[in-house]
């Protein structure tokens, strides 16, 4: 492997969680996730299913729902087949279809306490396992209902990364940049960026990880986007280096964005990350936005991605903001 002497040369006091790890590949996915996989864990874990129910797709939550829903009847019609349908006071035929139907309708009533009255039961034994049903359908629709508050009203962050970051001239030198911008229309304030640079070290082949100095590394209000600025100087680990060296050296630039989201009043965070085959050199970002008619800004939030030919070194160099 070939060394990289100024990257060897790092002190990489920044432990992000991640580990050492040996061998190629990303650290952080697009998405924010994590290249992670544990094992060794229970297969059930209870304490998990709160988590898993919140955080879970809709189409997934909604399906889940439905399935226990019909589950359940069909569960309680079993019992109250095997009870007896004579149990019942009735306009159904005796068909086994029609008995069945029968029974999961009953049921899908007395779970919902809807009780249309066409079918009732006239018997203490039956009228017993309708008052379960009846208690344990009140029980799932709270736990149900609270489980849907609780999906609404966990704060999601929404903001979108461009999909590459760029090595465009700056302010005389270089600078690694990258931006993004909320596509939501709440307002997020007292935004930081964190930039680490996660490298394959050439002599012991584990990933070290070492935390970018900014720019700006926060910003007060945020109603357009933010150009975040790492400039390439004689302090910068990237210094002297070229794009080739970044992709022998597997380099992942790791982003942290955390904001106050004030419609929630929470704390958000998002991750993503950059990998040294997603930096385009020689090109820097085009602007995002352009004075209205009216006087006031308008940003076109599609353009976040957009990108322009660099100028010549020793042109206006472009500041933190798009």
């Amino acid at each position: 492997m070939v060394p990289f002497p100024r990257l060897n040369k790092l002190n990489p006091s920044d432990d992000l969680g991640l580990g050492n790890r040996p061998g190629p590949g990303r650290s952080v996915n697009k998405d924010g996730t994590f290249n992670v996989r544990r094992v060794g864990l229970p297969t059930f874990r209870g304490y998990e299913l709160y988590h898993r129910l919140i955080t879970m797709s809709g189409f997934r939550f909604l399906g889940l729902l439905f399935l226990g829903f019909l589950v359940t009847n069909l569960l309680f019609a079993a019992v109250y087949l095997g009870l007896g349908m004579e149990h019942f006071v009735r306009t159904g035929g005796n068909a086994p279809l029609d008995r069945m139907l029968d029974a999961f309708f009953f049921s899908a009533q007395t779970l919902t306490t809807v009780g249309y009255g066409h079918i009732s039961p006239n018997s203490h034994l039956v009228s017993a396992v309708a008052a379960l049903e009846s208690l344990l359908g009140l029980l799932s629709f709270a736990l149900a209902t609270g489980l849907l508050y609780g999906r609404f009203s966990r704060p999601h962050a929404q903001i979108r990364f461009s999909q590459q970051g760029v090595v465009a001239p700056y302010r005389g030198g270089t600078a690694f940049m990258f931006r993004f911008v909320n596509r939501r229309s709440n307002q997020l304030i007292e935004v930081e960026a964190t930039v680490s640079l996660s490298y394959l070290d050439g002599e012991s082949a584990t990933r070290r990880f070492v935390t970018l100095p900014l720019e700006r590394s926060k910003i007060n209000l945020f109603p357009t986007s933010w150009t975040v600025v790492h400039p390439i100087d004689e302090a910068s680990p990237l210094f002297g280096m070229q794009d080739e060296d970044l992709l022998r050296a597997q380099a992942e630039f790791i982003v942290l964005i955390k904001a106050f989201d004030d419609t929630f009043a929470q704390t958000i965070y998002q991750r993503t990350s950059y990998t040294a085959d997603e930096v385009r050199w020689g090109v820097r970002f085009r602007s995002m936005s352009d004075l209205g008619p009216d006087g006031i800004l308008v940003m076109d939030v599609d353009q976040v991605d957009a990108v322009e030919a660099a100028e010549p070194e020793g042109s206006p160099a472009p500041g933190p903001r798009a």
